[in-house]
């Protein structure tokens, strides 16, 4: 195995992101390896432990970047940290004199993310929005939820996560290599609207080439078959995916009623009904733990629905090392979830959690001071 860290440890981002989309993206870079620096408003808040988790083994400085001496600061900076990722609306970082075409006289070399909800253009980019907001202009709540009850409410941020995190980390490891090829930075513009758009991956060719509109309820895994959640004789749910021919005929020998497989195959709406329905009356016959032991060696794409708490005991999740211990800043030791990349050449060194605002200017104002870029 080679050196720990070694993967992204030649990268150095600048990350003026809070929230959710941006610090998500810089942690995924900096568990493997990515040296990033947050640029944070002065405050006397302590972080949250959200923050511990979403920032760790990021260093932290305070500034305001309404002074000038924070702006000669930033662009000294990037003469190191030659990677920015930022998540203010569009316009608001030009205004402050560290827009891209400003910074890239300064480092032509300058690789500059700006995460936004719509986008650096359209009708849309000035206005303000959240996650629930981006996957309904998307298209992709119309379609999830049900009927009866519309749009269904979702427990984990797609267009943030999904949208926004993942995209911009794609779209700066990609500049990292035409950077490499080329010497030349770039601005990557990146709208988690667009990212959510582009998630319709199943449903947009058949509406795009057929005029086919997706509607709940309708397709294959949003209702419109078996595939779904069956309520347990207690209460509790369990998750069944069994799409392919060998796994629904696994599952109906598993609820022993090995006669339904037919049924299950036939593309018939009162045949999709009836299994539905059968499927929904015999989940009902048994408890979740007794429905647990009957799947448990079988193998048809029916699992249980865990709590947050289960999961974490699972034994899968123990295996794999998803929860870790990261040193906290007392001497002790906070549990976070691990990083879930995982390759034969590397292994995470998870630092420290996240530091308090500011907790790092120390450190790196040092050798500015000894340059002369800020009075001491």
């Amino acid at each position: 195995m080679v050196e720990a860290m070694s993967l992204l440890s030649n990268l150095k981002i600048l990350d003026f992101s809070t929230l959710l989309p941006g610090p998500f993206a810089t942690l995924l870079l900096a568990d493997l390896g990515a040296e990033v620096l947050r640029v944070e408003r002065p405050t006397n808040e302590k972080a949250s432990t959200v923050n511990n988790y979403l920032n760790r083994s990021k260093k932290s400085i305070a500034l305001d970047l309404k002074q000038e001496e924070s702006i000669e600061i930033v662009k000294e900076l990037i003469k190191e940290y030659d990677i920015i990722l930022e998540q203010f609306r569009p316009g608001v970082m030009k205004r402050l004199g560290l827009g891209y075409e400003e910074l890239k006289t300064v480092n032509p070399r300058l690789i500059y993310c700006s995460i936004t909800g719509f986008g650096q253009t359209g009708p849309l980019k000035d206005r303000p929005g959240h996650d629930i907001n981006y996957l309904s202009i998307s298209g992709i709540s119309s379609y999830s939820g049900t009927k009866e009850g519309g749009p269904a409410n979702q427990s984990t941020q797609i267009a943030d996560i999904a949208g926004g995190s993942l995209h911009a980390v794609i779209g700066i490891l990609s500049a990292v290599i035409y950077r490499e090829r080329t010497g030349v930075g770039q601005a990557i513009d990146i709208s988690m609207t667009d990212c959510s758009f582009s998630l319709n991956a199943f449903s947009a060719p058949t509406y795009l080439t057929e005029g086919v509109n997706p509607e709940p309820e309708k397709l294959m895994l949003n209702g419109g078959t078996f595939y779904g959640y069956y309520q347990t004789k207690d209460g509790r749910y369990f998750s069944v995916g069994s799409l392919e021919p060998k796994f629904r005929k696994a599952l109906c020998i598993a609820i022993g009623r090995e006669d339904l497989y037919e049924i299950s195959m036939s593309d018939q709406p009162e045949h999709i009904q009836l299994f539905k329905e059968t499927l929904k009356n015999i989940f009902q016959t048994k408890t979740f733990d007794e429905w647990q032991q009957v799947f448990l060696d079988v193998e048809a794409c029916a699992e249980p629905v865990l709590t947050f708490a289960e999961a974490c005991e699972h034994p899968q999740f123990v295996e794999r090392k998803m929860i870790v211990d990261v040193p906290d800043l007392n001497g002790g030791y906070q549990k976070q979830i691990a990083c879930p990349i995982k390759t034969t050449v590397f292994k995470p060194e998870y630092k420290h959690i996240g530091l308090n605002p500011g907790e790092s200017n120390k450190e790196v104002f040092k050798k500015l001071q000894k340059d002369g870029i800020i009075k001491k």
